[in-house]
């Protein structure tokens, strides 16, 4: 048994198919095939139930798929760590973002690691803070930008404070606060309100301070993308509390936006966190290009 057995059932069992897993590894479709099924005598099992029509794992193929992941992975680890050791990181680094992401110019970050480290291979994925950093937890991302109500800390995750932050509200060029030095909760919970989806981080922000000052407020109008809730803004068809870092690049090209201070309104913390359990010399680089040091666990 070899890697490269293991890479081909596991493209198998991807894909379902011997001609896609063959395409995917780059081989002719005969040699991979010989190549499982002299996998599977040496095992003394088949990994595979196959007709010319269809392909599935066998209870014992869904058995060692799980093996075959790991010993790929730990693989791919030792080849990435290898060589680390002399001094050129490679690999992949898997990075979640927010997209009200602002203490960070994910771009220009990228730009600056790659400058360095240019064999990392980097995957992007946008989402919510609390599923962000529960992927961080799981291994699935190795680090990700989060943003928190005040008060509260991602659990879990070795986690530093990027910037602490005011929200403003956004309010449409023609409302009636838009030339507000500034305003209280009070004085806009009677507003219709458009934010983010009921039960995301995003949201929490505004729901517990209008709570923590006993207000009620409506919101009409739920969106998990930043561009839909300003237009619905600009529209006039809401007002909304987003972090000023944010908002204020955003309103200040759009015409249809204008922003007031808020004396008591909400405050967030944006967050950059990375799994705790032994990280990839990616992690690393990218912790050291953001100018982060690790803690040392024992």
């Amino acid at each position: 048994m070899d890697l490269q057995q293991l890479r081909y059932v596991v493209a198998v069992a991807d894909t379902l198919n011997f001609t896609r897993a063959a395409e995917r590894c780059a081989v002719v479709q005969s040699s991979l095939s010989h190549r499982i099924a002299a996998l599977e005598r040496e095992l003394g099992v088949r990994l595979f139930a196959r007709s010319s029509r269809r392909v599935e794992l066998t209870s014992a193929g869904a058995a060692f798929l799980v093996g075959a992941r790991e010993c790929l992975a730990a693989a791919d680890r030792a080849v990435t760590d290898a060589a680390a050791a002399t001094g050129v990181v490679r690999g992949r680094l898997a990075v979640g973002v927010i997209v009200t992401t602002a203490a960070v110019d994910v771009p220009e970050l990228l730009q600056r690691y790659r400058a360095q480290h240019p064999d990392v291979r980097v995957a992007l994925r946008s989402g919510r803070s609390d599923d962000l950093a529960a992927a961080v937890r799981d291994g699935k991302l190795d680090i990700a930008f989060l943003g928190l109500p005040e008060g509260e800390r991602p659990a879990g995750v070795e986690a530093v404070v990027l910037d602490h932050d005011a929200h403003v509200l956004a309010v449409s060029a023609g409302h009636r606060l838009a030339r507000a030095s500034r305003v209280t909760l009070a004085e806009i919970a009677g507003e219709t309100f458009v934010d983010f989806v009921s039960g995301t981080p995003a949201r929490a922000q505004s729901d517990r301070a209008f709570a923590a000052a006993g207000l009620v407020r409506d919101v009409a109008y739920e969106a998990g993308v930043v561009e839909l809730i300003t237009r619905l803004i600009g529209r006039g068809l809401g007002v909304a509390l987003l972090p000023s870092a944010f908002i204020r690049p955003l309103a200040a090209a759009d015409p249809d936006l204008a922003l007031v201070p808020v004396v008591d309104g909400p405050h967030r913390l944006e967050y950059l966190v990375w799994s705790r359990f032994n990280p990839s010399p990616a992690t690393r680089a990218m912790l050291s290009v953001l100018g982060v040091r690790p803690p040392h666990h024992p």
